[in-house]
């Protein structure tokens, strides 16, 4: 990323305070501090004065502990084309990773105003270059509009990343898909960008596997149940769960993770068409059930549903599912907090102290067993939506849970995938939301089995 340098024999020193650390700044620029009012208010940044120009800059931390967005807004903030070295690099790993969420733009159609300024990579910055490369490569996917990212550039760009990291890759589609994924195919087929199902491996065959499944809708007009069009202008994002399982998954190949992966990206378009699926249809799953469309708009869960059985087919040690499957899940916890749903609590916890550790929160939300009737058909095993109003969120996560064998460990997000307005170390655009709690709970937290 252009916003990091690894020499900078000229780089300006950048200070950090809090109110307490305020007397511990160099001596000779406390009048100057004083006298611009400075206090080490959260966010703060003052550049300090030198002979020929610039001497230095102090950003001030507040009272509560740093996160990586403490440092989100200083790229665009100091001087473009400066360089800058950090003087406390206990601060090192917050810091790096948030210059480099907030020196993120997406510029394939239109350049940036400006160019970040750049800091210098220290040694202790740790994984934090590769977390923020992993949450860029998420945005742009997520940011890259539905006609130029379809099923097969989606698919495209989990090759590029098993090329990479010499992991094995293949994609499933035609008879094949139509054969061994009904679901995904059912979803997919009124679209002229045929479906497809991307599988990467990596890791030893010894190691404990973790499957990771992502459910990619390039764009989703709803089906036949149509969207009106105020919720389709950000459809685009609806392969955000994918995006950031496939982010996660670069980030445990680059990390050298002691796991061995299975990533599998349930690539489609759900269109409009004669050929689409309609509601009422009865369709199968790779499980085997049979399947209810009470709306064609409920679409992400049956794509996932095919791969959780894929996923489990293969005797995981785990399974992580990401998608933006749910308005329910939004309107109770908002854009920034994730919906977390396990059927295991060790894995459970092990993700929320992750959450907790990255300053990437998540948040439990039950498998209500007592919901579980809401998905009953008349014709069918089970139908894809309820026909109550109510605890949407659950409810779809309940028909996740139909596909993931017993005693597997399984763990859901649904999340939001965008930033609906610019703030620091958060540009306004897609998101790789939920991506540094899943990566820390693994990396920090999650058992490995014996």
């Amino acid at each position: 990323m252009d916003a990091f340098i690894t020499e900078a024999p000229a780089a300006l020193p950048l200070y950090t305070a809090t109110p307490a650390t305020l007397d511990q700044l160099p001596g000779e620029f406390a009048g100057f501090l004083a006298g611009s009012g400075f206090k080490a208010q959260a966010g703060r940044l003052v550049l300090l004065p030198g002979g020929d120009g610039i001497a230095g800059a102090v950003l001030g931390l507040g009272d509560k502990p740093a996160t990586a967005e403490s440092f989100g807004g200083l790229p665009m903030s100091l001087p473009e084309g400066t360089e800058w070295r950090l003087v406390d690099e206990a601060l090192a790993p917050l810091a790096t990773l948030g210059w480099g969420m907030g020196s993120y733009r997406f510029t394939r159609f239109k350049a940036a105003k400006r160019a970040p300024a750049r800091l210098l990579l220290g040694a202790g910055a740790g994984d934090a270059p590769l977390v923020a490369a992993a949450i860029a490569r998420a945005r742009d996917l997520i940011n890259t509009p539905a006609n130029l990212l379809g099923p097969a550039e989606l698919t495209a760009a989990v090759g590029e990343l098993a090329a990479a990291h010499g992991a094995q890759f293949r994609v499933i589609e035609g008879e094949a898909l139509a054969q061994g994924f009904p679901a995904v195919q059912a979803v997919g087929k009124g679209s002229p960008r045929a479906p497809r199902v991307a599988v990467l491996e990596w890791g030893p065959a010894q190691a404990p596997l973790l499957a990771l499944c992502g459910k990619g809708v390039c764009f989703d007009t709803g089906g036949l149940d149509l969207k009106p069009p105020s919720a389709m202008l950000r459809m685009k994002k609806d392969m955000g769960g994918a995006a950031v399982m496939i982010a996660l998954a670069e980030l445990l190949m680059a990390t050298k993770s002691p796991w061995r992966i299975l990533l599998l990206v349930g690539a489609v378009e759900n269109s409009v068409s004669g050929e689409a699926f309609r509601p009422g249809d009865v369709i199968g799953t790779r499980k085997g059930l049979s399947v209810e469309i009470g709306n064609t708009d409920a679409e992400g869960r049956l794509v996932l549903a095919d791969l959780l059985t894929y996923a489990g087919e293969h005797k995981p040690a785990a399974i992580l599912d990401a998608s933006t499957l749910t308005g329910a899940a939004r309107v109770a916890l908002g854009p920034d907090l994730p919906a977390l749903f396990a059927n295991d609590d060790k894995l459970a916890q092990a993700l929320l102290a992750g959450g907790e550790a990255a300053a990437d929160p998540l948040w439990r939300l039950p498998l209500f067993d007592g919901y579980d009737p809401w998905l009953d058909s008349s014709v069918a095993e089970l139908n894809n939506v309820s026909t109550k109003p109510m605890a949407g969120a659950i409810v779809a996560a309940l028909f996740l849970r139909r596909f993931v064998p017993d005693g597997v460990p399984w763990a859901h997000l649904d999340l939001y995938a965008w930033n609906d307005s610019t703030r620091p170390g958060r540009p306004e655009g897609g998101e790789a939301t939920g991506l540094r709690a899943v990566f820390a709970g693994i990396q920090r937290n999650f058992y490995i089995p014996n």
